[in-house]
């Protein structure tokens, strides 16, 4: 039954402050439709640290011209009260999604309302060019129109500030307060297309050159010996990836036709999301086709990146996000200590809830590595944190890489440029990416790590998210598979209690809703609720030693069983 509250916000919505098509929808959910309606308005889309993002649609629940238009009225108060006598300037880019290049023009179109200059692309582009494009151009705030890689009803609007990174404390908090601050009749719609430029070559020009300055090393190699497959999954990297490819030298690149056109729909894939097998599978029977060296795919909005290179026996193995970084950073230093040495001011970075190993490899070379909560603003922010330091690189478990500091978001661009650039220079060295990996292994110890999603969709699940939390916090686990947990850290209460000792220290890191369990074996369990989908996430870490090469499958598989007990522990399969 359609509570009273939901009836009342609904039919705000057949004002005439919204246009008759959207009146016409709610009127039909009111109508014929009271469980859509409810979870259509029983909250507000929020608009979180980072934007937002949601199913599209009428609502105030949903991703639509009017939310979307609240946010930017939101922003652009913030910008105009914190910069009262300045000219401000903004960047604006979408993706490949249904809705992005409309949704890009409504937001345009409120900026300039609110006498802000808008600088929007021409075209689909890519998250990393847009955080690019911000610095480059000189903008207070940048937006791009995305919402990853999320199924094909979803989009989002993501919020960068003048250092091109997503906005971090206490922008962000300052920014809700006014997005939350502004009502629907006082958003501004009519725009001052004066203060509108469009832009496009001249910035992938720029932003391309400096891809190919930060992923390639050297040139005694041969960059046309390497055969690639490459997919965008229907997405915007296609605007990038292969320009950047082939200007950097690597003419033998595949696309796979079948997903290279962009397109909203994503119809050859159940999810645009590397991190999944089958949504790699037309780019692994063409890799196995053309006997490739390495494939890789991206998603939408290009921030994430897939890869898998040849195993032992010389099939195609999709490598996971956390083995990416590891090779991407153990390559990113041993290239500093050979051209020039490494420095004491050199740092890298990565999350609480990824492989502790790229810690191990940072340790090994005398490195700082710099821990953030997850998202990969934190890992951009660190940046600004430590401006006399110089960033390598960073990553986190879900498959995002940066190289330096031109951009400050995972940026598949880049890192597509460099895991081909590894690839070059493992083939002429007469090995494999895959070889080098178990290599790190057999060195520093084998680390594996796996991730469990949960979903649950509307208000219950959303409540019943919220009780699962509550759960592990009061009623603790004292042993996972027979080793003792040591440490829980609760990031919520910024707390690290010593479940041995009852010891507790304080930990310096923002608040978040995230509880971590570490054992005496060194087994880490994570569990936290998604940030942008109706999910709660369980994320594992094991470890062992790898004793040779020749026993990296047994060891692997020990591992992967272990990964398994703990999983039944908790009752998730």
């Amino acid at each position: 039954m359609v509570t009273s509250e939901i009836i009342e916000a609904s039919k705000l919505w057949l004002s005439p402050t919204f246009d008759a098509d959207t009146q016409k929808e709610i009127q039909d959910l009111i109508d014929n439709n009271p469980e859509e309606l409810t979870d259509r308005f029983y909250k507000n889309m929020e608009f979180g640290t980072g934007g937002m993002r949601g199913v599209m649609g009428a609502g105030t629940n949903r991703i639509n011209k009017y939310t979307i238009g609240k946010a930017t009225q939101g922003l652009s108060n913030f910008l105009i009260a914190n910069s009262p006598n300045k000219e401000l300037k903004t960047v604006i880019a979408y993706d490949c999604r249904n809705n992005s290049k409309e949704f890009a023009k409504v937001v345009a179109d409120v900026f300039t309302a609110n006498g802000i200059q808008v600088f929007l692309f021409d075209d689909l582009r890519t998250t990393p060019e847009l955080s690019f494009a911000v610095r480059y151009l000189g903008c207070d705030a940048g937006i791009v129109l995305t919402a990853s890689h999320n199924p094909p009803e979803y989009n989002g609007y993501k919020v960068y500030g003048a250092d091109g990174c997503q906005v971090t404390p206490p922008l962000d908090s300052m920014i809700i307060d006014e997005v939350n601050n502004v009502t629907f009749d006082a958003i501004k719609f009519e725009a001052d297309e004066k203060l509108l430029t469009y832009i496009g070559e001249e910035i992938d020009d720029a932003f391309h050159l400096a891809s190919i300055k930060h992923g390639t090393f050297g040139d005694q190699i041969d960059r046309g010996d390497v055969k690639i497959v490459f997919t965008p999954l229907h997405g915007t990297s296609v605007m990038s990836v292969p320009a950047v490819l082939h200007r950097a030298g690597f003419s033998d690149v595949h696309i796979v036709k079948e997903q290279e056109q962009p397109n909203g729909n994503f119809p050859t894939v159940k999810s645009p999301n590397p991190e999944e097998t089958e949504a790699l599978e037309m780019a692994t029977n063409l890799a196995n086709q053309i006997g490739a060296d390495i494939l890789m795919g991206t998603d939408p909005d290009s921030d994430r990146l897939g890869i898998a290179v040849r195993d032992l026996e010389g099939n195609m193995k999709l490598l996971n996000g956390n083995q990416t970084m590891i090779l991407m950073t153990d390559f990113l230093i041993q290239q500093k200590k050979n051209n020039g040495g490494l420095k004491d001011n050199q740092f890298i970075a990565t999350t609480i809830v990824s492989t502790e190993m790229l810690k191990v490899l940072a340790d090994y070379y005398g490195l700082e590595t710099v821990i953030t909560l997850t998202g990969f603003k934190w890992i951009g922010k660190s940046i600004a944190d430590f401006p006399k330091k110089e960033f390598i690189g960073g990553g986190e478990e879900s498959y995002g890489y940066m190289i330096g500091d031109f951009v400050r978001d995972k940026d598949a661009v880049t890192s597509c440029l460099l895991a081909c650039e590894m690839a070059a220079h493992a083939k002429a060295k007469g090995t494999t990416l895959y070889q080098q990996l178990l290599d790190i292994y057999a060195k520093h110890g084998l680390y594996k790590e796996a991730l469990i999603s949960i979903t649950k969709k509307g208000m219950d699940g959303a409540a019943q998210i919220q009780q699962m939390l509550v759960d592990f916090r009061e009623n603790p686990m004292k042993e996972i598979v027979g080793s003792k947990v040591k440490y829980i850290c609760d990031y919520q209460s910024s707390i690290q209690k010593n479940v041995l000792t009852g010891e507790e220290t304080v930990m310096d890191m923002p608040k978040s809703n995230v509880l971590i369990y570490h054992t005496e074996d060194g087994t880490k369990v994570c569990v936290r609720p998604s940030g942008t989908e109706p999910k709660i996430k369980f994320y594992f870490g094991v470890k062992g030693n790898l004793d040779s090469i020749e026993n990296a499958e047994e060891a692997e598989a020990a591992l992967d069983h272990k990964i398994a007990q703990v999983i039944e522990e908790l009752k998730l399969n």
